[in-house]
Formats: C-alpha cells, sequence, structure tokens
C-alpha cells in the first residue's frame, strides 16, 4: 500500500518531542494527493480565471438539475387543480400523503444516500439517480390511483436523497468559504425558477459531463485541476475522501451545533407544504384554474428575487448569515397575520399575504451554504449534511397534515402553525 508521511514540529511553547508520521494514501482527501507538491501560492488573476471556468462549466448544470429536480413537487400541485384528485378519486388525506410519503422515503435513504455519494464519484451516482428519477416522474402519467402514484413518489424520494446532499458536496469542493453562499444560493433559487418554467429536460448530459470532483474534472487542463484544489486549501474542510471515518461521525452527533441546525431545518420546513398547497388555497380565493396556474409564476419570481438578494447581502458582509436569514422571516410573519385577519372578500390581499409567506426560504438557503461552509472534513461533511436534510425531511413530511378539510377554507389553523415556526425561526 502506498503512504504518504509528513513531519510534525514541535511548538515552541510545548514539549511534544515532534515526529514523523506515515500515512496510507487512501486515507488522504483526493485533493491533498492530487495537489501534492503544486505550487503553494496563486497568483490572484490566475485564481479568479480557474473560478469563472469552474463556474462556466459546473454552474449551469447544477441549476438545470435543481430546476427539473424542484419541477416534480410543483407539478403535484398544478395536478391537483387541473383534476388529478378527481380523475385518481384522492381524499384530501390520500392528496396530503402524496407529499408526504416522498419526504419518508427522503429520509429513511438520506444517510445511505450520502454514504454512497462518499463511496462512489458523486458525479456518476447522481447520475444514476436523475436517470431512475426521471423514469419514476414520466410515470406518474400512467397512474389512474393512489397507489400508483404514492409508489411514483416514493421512488422520486428515494433518489432525490441524493441531489441537495450532492451539491452541498460539490460546492464545498470547488469553491472557497466566501464563494459557497452565492454559490448555493444560484443553484437554489432554481426552485423559484422551476415555478415559471415546467418542462422536462434529458439528464444524459450529467453522466458525461459532471465531473465527480476537481481532480477530475474534464474542463480545466491538469495544471488547473492542481491549482482548483490549492484555491480552496483555506477552506480546510478537503475536497473528496472515500475513506469513512467513524471519529468525524461521531464527532458531527456530539457537536451542538449540529442538533440546532436540525431542529431549525424541521421548523423552517413545516410551512414548505404550500408548494403543494399554495395552488389550492390561491383557488380557494375565487381564482380560476388558469389565473391559478399563472399567478404560480409570481410565485417563482418572488422565490428567484429574495435568494438572488438574501445570498448577495450575505456574500458582501462578513459572518452575516444568521442575521441575514432572520431578516428574511419578517415579511413572511407580516403575510401569516395577513392571511387570517383580512376579509375573506380582498382576494388580491390574501393572494399578496400568500406571497409574502414563501419569503422565508432565503433561511433555509443561509442554513445549507453555513454547513457547507463551516464543517471540514469529507466524512464530517457527509454525515452534517446527512442530519441537516433529515430535518428537512421530517418537516416536509409533518407539513402537509396540516392541512386538514375540517379547516378550510381559511385554514386558520395552519397558517398559526406556520407563523409559531417563522417566529421559532428568528
Amino acid at each position: 500500500m502506498e503512504s504518504s508521511s509528513y513531519s510534525e514540529k514541535r511548538d515552541e511553547d510545548s514539549d511534544i518531542p515532534s515526529r514523523h508520521v506515515e500515512i496510507a494514501a487512501s486515507a488522504l482527501d483526493t485533493g491533498a494527493q492530487f495537489a501534492n507538491g503544486a505550487e503553494e501560492t496563486i497568483d490572484p488573476s490566475e485564481a479568479i480565471r480557474i473560478r469563472r471556468k469552474i463556474d462556466r462549466n459546473i454552474l449551469p448544470m447544477m441549476c438545470l438539475l435543481y430546476l427539473v429536480q424542484f419541477m416534480d413537487k410543483t407539478t403535484l400541485g398544478y395536478a391537483a387543480i387541473l383534476g388529478m384528485n378527481q380523475e385518481a378519486h384522492l381524499t384530501t388525506d390520500q392528496y396530503n400523503w402524496l407529499g408526504t410519503i416522498f419526504y419518508l422515503s427522503y429520509l429513511v435513504f438520506e444517510y445511505p444516500q450520502n454514504l454512497a455519494l462518499q463511496r462512489f464519484p458523486v458525479g456518476k451516482w447522481m447520475s444514476i439517480n436523475i436517470f431512475v428519477w426521471s423514469v419514476a416522474l414520466c410515470s406518474h402519467a400512467a397512474c389512474k390511483s393512489f397507489g400508483g402514484l404514492f409508489a411514483a413518489r416514493f421512488i422520486l424520494g428515494i433518489c432525490e436523497g441524493s441531489i441537495t446532499a450532492g451539491f452541498m458536496i460539490v460546492s464545498s469542493m470547488f469553491y472557497t468559504r466566501k464563494e459557497q453562499t452565492l454559490r448555493v444560493g444560484y443553484w437554489f433559487l432554481m426552485n423559484g425558477t422551476a415555478q415559471i418554467i415546467l418542462a422536462f429536460v434529458a439528464y444524459v448530459c450529467f453522466w458525461l459531463f459532471f465531473p465527480d470532483s476537481p481532480t477530475n474534472a474534464w474542463f480545466l487542463t491538469p495544471k488547473e485541476r492542481a491549482l482548483a484544489v490549492n484555491r480552496i486549501k483555506s477552506n480546510q474542510t478537503g475536497v473528496e475522501n472515500k475513506h469513512f471515518k467513524k471519529e468525524q461521525m461521531i464527532e458531527v452527533f456530539l457537536e451542538p451545533k449540529t442538533w440546532l441546525f436540525f431542529i431549525f431545518s424541521i421548523v423552517d420546513n413545516i410551512p414548505n407544504s404550500l408548494t403543494n398547497q399554495g395552488t389550492i388555497i390561491i383557488t380557494s380565493f375565487g381564482f380560476t384554474t388558469l389565473q391559478t396556474t399563472l399567478l404560480g409564476c409570481v410565485s417563482g419570481v418572488i422565490e428567484i428575487a429574495t435568494i438572488w438578494s438574501g445570498v448577495e447581502i450575505s456574500s458582501r458582509i462578513p459572518n452575516s448569515r444568521a442575521y441575514v436569514g432572520a431578516v428574511y422571516f419578517l415579511p413572511s410573519l407580516l403575510g401569516v397575520f395577513l392571511v387570517n385577519l383580512l376579509p375573506w372578500s380582498d382576494q388580491v390581499g390574501l393572494l399578496f399575504s400568500v406571497w409574502l409567506g414563501t419569503i422565508q426560504i432565503t433561511a433555509f438557503v443561509m442554513s445549507l451554504a453555513w454547513v457547507s461552509a463551516t464543517t471540514a472534513g469529507h466524512t464530517k461533511k457527509v454525515t452534517m449534511n446527512a442530519v441537516m436534510l433529515c430535518g428537512y425531511c421530517i418537516g416536509n413530511a409533518v407539513g402537509p397534515f396540516m392541512w386538514q378539510e375540517k379547516y378550510k377554507p381559511r385554514n386558520h389553523v395552519p397558517w398559526i402553525v406556520i407563523g409559531v415556526c417563522y417566529a421559532s425561526g428568528c
């Protein structure tokens, strides 16, 4: 087995002697192996050139995939007002279960997906999941009953467990801590774009063109790959390591911040049930099916604008992720108050209230960027990502059951629960 060695120097104020340590090559981070012996310092203009090249080749594919993978969530809501519930003979509870089962399967398979992302090449593993995901999504058209839709949604949840986790790993592989907030925001705001553009896009290009890490990025020359790895050394989070380190996993579970992020992820995603319920709510205000469909475009524009503005502000003000996220809860709290207090006849006012209630998504984007930028060690990263996304799944799985038939049309109880979640998030 190949090994690598280094000398550990004694600190001037320490009595610990220097020592020579042998490390198996398989235990080394791939970036460390790749950049070994490369230049330590990089010319700033060269670093910017590499970053722009990475942006041109990585970001478009990440944004495209995240746009399409969010479409299955928005499609369920649109299908509900376009006759799916009637044709499949779905009750309110069954429709809610279609939203919940997606996140339950996402939850159950989240940690296995993260382990697979560490064990196998990231780009290739995501490609396999994307292919299965696309087949399951297409099969929705053939489903004529609750059972068929339930099975298709279950498979979608399994596959989508690899996407956000994979993108968080990729973002930390290719970008510095300062750059990660913007890039995470860019691919996450595709959720909003997906609400504007509903179309099916082929994923074959992912298998062919999406790299597994900077060390084998096809669009970079060998020299540029080494520079790309050196460029993110300041992160001190590594690039990729196929060796699972149990001590890093245990360290994650013992850190208080892990459970703070976990609880926040649950609380912030209970209101995300509005993704599937939003079209039904807007229709209940008196808008026609066609009007509701077109108004969905506005929801997408709002999400794009809020996420973009949030990550831009956060990237310009050091250590501001938490504060920026908290500020974006305030308009959503106002929306909750208005949707409960405005008269039912105020159709436009209620509509704007619902739109205000979705602005808080920016806070979750801030938390994803925060986790990605501050977690060092590959095993630790995949474990932390899994914990964070498990909270995401729990919140999304619980949320749909707030929307009971007995609370319609005003839905005061669900909106109050959402308001409590927003207040807690602040």
